[in-house]
């Protein structure tokens, strides 16, 4: 921990936020008069088609620092966050939506928090006002099946916004994997823990970045990056239609023997047909997800690529 004043960077990925992003800046830059620590802002323009960029270059912050890093194109929420966290040099780093729904105002009570000696403070939602009863309902059961798959257990009902020490940044810097569940790699990290309850906001302004395609796919790569069980559990399906089919043989054989009416059965086939080929499917499909993130890593490419720096000091 360090003595006296401390740099805290604070990290915002964000994808076409030009209706929210001034009022973003504007109660970010203010958070200096409430910390004694130095701030550092770091936006990363994860390939924004709008002025999202622009209001981040021009923006007047009063003294405080704003970086900027521009994607070439976009690679996707968790590797923007990445990318902010590999260029910020604070003594701790923030991770926060450009949206506002995780309000900045207590983002002192985190360093509060840091100071007593945690490595990490974690954001837990107690009220999510503005979004729907199916969003809420289907993210309560992700993190519940999440932790039952996982090798390591994930807070419930957390998101990204968080403080992590630069201890925790420098490990999560050297995992290089290409399919990233950050809050899951933070739990991972271990190190002292806490969460910091808060009530989240309504979206400022814009639309969400997540509709229900791109939740399912966060939903996968989170249960896929950190367990093997769906593997486990096709292993399991794949024995139990074997005892199926073991019972369905005698019984056949039963039929043939013992009674008159072994002729009949073609809906009982048709059956345990359609239903072991459902089987095999489903397990293939979990094996080619895995295969599929092997052949990802494989490939060695970088994790994004940046077209702009600005705001950085010289090298």
């Amino acid at each position: 921990m360090p003595v006296g004043k401390a740099t805290i960077s604070i990290v915002v990925p964000c994808y076409n936020e030009e209706k929210v992003i001034a009022e973003t800046l504007k109660r970010l830059c203010a958070l200096a008069n409430r910390v004694e620590d130095d701030l550092e802002l770091i936006f990363v323009d994860d390939g924004s088609a709008d002025q999202t960029r622009e209001i981040v270059k021009s923006f007047d912050s009063q003294g405080v620092p704003i970086r900027l890093i521009g994607f070439s194109r976009n690679f996707g929420h968790q590797i923007a966050v990445s990318a902010g966290i590999d260029a910020a040099k604070g003594d701790a780093i923030v991770l926060i939506d450009a949206d506002l729904q995780d309000p900045p105002e207590i983002i002192p009570e985190m360093i509060r928090k840091w100071r007593e000696g945690y490595e990490v403070v974690y954001g837990v939602r107690t009220e999510r006002p503005g979004e729907s009863l199916f969003k809420v309902a289907t993210a309560r059961g992700f993190y519940r099946l999440l932790n039952e798959f996982s090798d390591v257990p994930i807070p419930f009902d957390t998101g990204d916004f968080r403080l992590m020490s630069k201890t925790v940044a420098d490990v999560l810097r050297s995992m290089p994997e290409r399919d990233r569940f950050l809050r899951g790699m933070v739990s991972w990290v271990g190190f002292k823990q806490t969460p910091l309850p808060y009530k989240r906001a309504p979206r400022f302004a814009g639309a969400t970045k997540y509709p229900l395609a791109k939740m399912i796919r966060f939903a996968v790569d989170g249960i896929l990056s950190f367990s093997i069980k769906p593997l486990q559990l096709s292993v399991s399906l794949g024995m139990t239609c074997a005892v199926m089919a073991v019972i369905g043989i005698v019984y056949a054989l039963y039929l043939r023997i013992f009674t008159d009416i072994w002729v009949e059965g073609w809906t009982a086939l048709m059956i345990a047909v359609l239903f072991l080929g459902g089987v095999q499917l489903i397990s293939v499909g979990i094996l080619g997800e895995y295969v599929g993130r092997i052949y990802s890593e494989s490939k060695g490419r970088p994790l994004y690529v940046v077209d702009e720096y600005h705001g950085f000091p010289p090298p």
